[in-house]
C-alpha cells in the first residue's frame, strides 16, 4: 500500500512543477519576459564592452536618468489605457519647470512656494487637456500635439527662453538632486513611490478597474454607470500633477528652471516605454510593471550608447525604431487585418 501510494506522488511533481510554471508566467507576463530577456541582453553586451558599465556608480547614473521619463511613462500607461493619450507631457514638465524656479525666486527663494505654484500650474494644464477632449470633443492626439506646442510656448514666453533662477543654493532642491535613502538616489525613490501608488490604483480599485473598462469598451462603460467624461478630465489632470513633479525634478537636477532643455523629447520616450510595456495603443491593456522594464530597458541602452562614444543621434534611431516594432508586435498580436492587404 505504501509503494502504491507514493506513485501518484511522483508522476504529478513534473505537472505539477509545469503548472507552478504556467503560472509564475501567467503572472509576470509573455511580454515582461521578453523585456526582461532583452535587457539582460542589453546589460550583458555592454558590459562586455566596458568594465564600468556594470558598476554600481553607473547603474545609479542610469536609474538618476530615467526618473523624469519613468514618471511621464507611468502617467502615460495611465491614459493609454484609458483609451487616450498624451503627446504634451515633456512641454508641461518643461512649463512646470519654468514656473516652479520663478516662483522660487519671487518668493525669497522659498522652494515650497516654488514647487506649490509648477503643482498648480500642472493641475491647470492636465485639466484643460481634458476638457478640450472631453467638451471640445477634439481627437485627445490632436489635443494634446496643440498643448506640446502651446505649453513649450508659454515656457518659453515668461522666461524670454533662458534658463530662470538657480536653486541649487537651496537645501531642499539639493536633496531632491543630490540626496540618496538607503544608497539610491532621492529622485529614483520618487519614482518608486508614484509608480507604486499607481499600479494599486490600477490593480486593486474601483478607479482603476473602470479605467480598463472604459479603454477596453467605452460605449459598454457608458452603459454600466461610468462617467467616462469625469474620468477622462480625472486622468488627464493626473497627469498635469505628474507631469508638474517631473518639472521640479528637471530643475533641481539641471539647477534652474528649463523651457525646452531637458524635456524636449520625452513625450516619445514616454509613449515608446508605454508601448513597449505592454500598453495596447487602443486602450484597455497595460501596465505599470512592463512600463517601468522598458524604461530600464530604454536607459540601459542610452547610456550603453553614450559610454561607447556612439552617436547621440542613433539614440533617436534606436528609440523611434523600438516603437515602431512595439506597436507591429501588438497588431500581429491582435490578429487585426494589416492595412492595404487582403484579409
Amino acid at each position: 500500500m505504501t509503494a502504491d501510494t507514493q506513485v501518484p506522488e511522483t508522476k504529478s511533481a513534473p505537472v505539477a512543477a509545469a503548472k507552478n510554471g504556467r503560472s509564475l508566467l501567467a503572472q509576470v507576463g509573455g511580454q515582461n519576459i521578453s523585456l526582461i530577456a532583452a535587457l539582460v541582453v542589453v546589460l550583458v553586451l555592454f558590459g562586455s564592452l566596458n568594465d564600468n558599465y556594470l558598476s554600481w556608480n553607473n547603474v545609479q547614473v542610469i536609474a538618476e536618468a530615467v526618473t523624469i521619463t519613468g514618471l511621464l511613462a507611468v502617467v502615460q500607461t495611465v491614459v493609454i489605457i484609458c483609451g487616450g493619450l498624451d503627446i504634451s507631457v515633456g512641454s508641461q514638465a518643461g512649463l512646470a519647470s519654468v514656473v516652479s524656479a520663478m516662483a522660487f525666486t519671487s518668493a525669497g527663494k522659498n522652494p515650497l512656494v516654488g514647487m506649490a505654484a509648477a503643482i498648480g500650474v500642472g493641475v491647470v494644464v492636465g485639466v484643460l487637456n481634458g476638457v478640450i477632449i472631453v467638451y471640445g470633443r477634439v481627437n485627445a492626439t490632436i489635443a494634446t500635439l496643440a498643448g506640446l506646442a502651446a505649453y513649450k510656448g508659454v515656457a518659453q514666453l515668461i522666461s524670454n527662453g533662458a534658463a530662470q533662477g538657480y536653486v541649487l543654493n537651496d537645501s531642499i532642491f539639493i536633496f531632491l538632486s543630490r540626496g540618496k535613502i538607503a544608497g539610491l538616489p532621492v529622485m529614483v525613490w520618487i519614482l518608486i513611490a508614484v509608480a507604486l501608488a499607481v499600479h494599486v490604483m490600477l490593480k486593486y480599485t474601483d478607479i482603476g478597474r473602470n479605467i480598463y473598462a472604459i479603454g477596453g469598451n467605452d460605449t459598454a462603460a457608458r452603459l454600466a454607470g461610468i462617467s467616462i467624461n469625469k474620468y477622462l478630465i480625472s486622468v488627464y489632470g493626473l497627469i498635469g500633477v505628474v507631469a508638474a513633479v517631473a518639472g521640479i525634478l528637471l530643475t533641481a537636477r539641471t539647477g534652474s528652471g528649463q523651457p525646452v532643455s531637458g524635456s524636449e523629447g520625452l513625450e516619445l520616450k514616454a509613449i515608446t516605454a508605454a508601448a513597449l510595456g505592454g500598453c495596447a495603443l487602443k486602450g484597455g491593456k497595460g501596465g505599470i510593471g512592463g512600463t517601468l522594464l522598458a524604461v530600464a530597458l530604454l536607459g540601459a541602452l542610452e547610456n550603453g550608447l553614450t559610454v561607447q562614444g556612439i552617436n547621440s543621434f542613433w539614440q533617436n534611431v534606436a528609440q523611434g525604431s523600438l516603437l515602431v516594432v512595439a506597436v507591429v508586435i501588438q497588431q500581429r498580436r491582435s490578429g487585426e487585418r494589416a492595412v492595404g492587404l487582403p484579409g
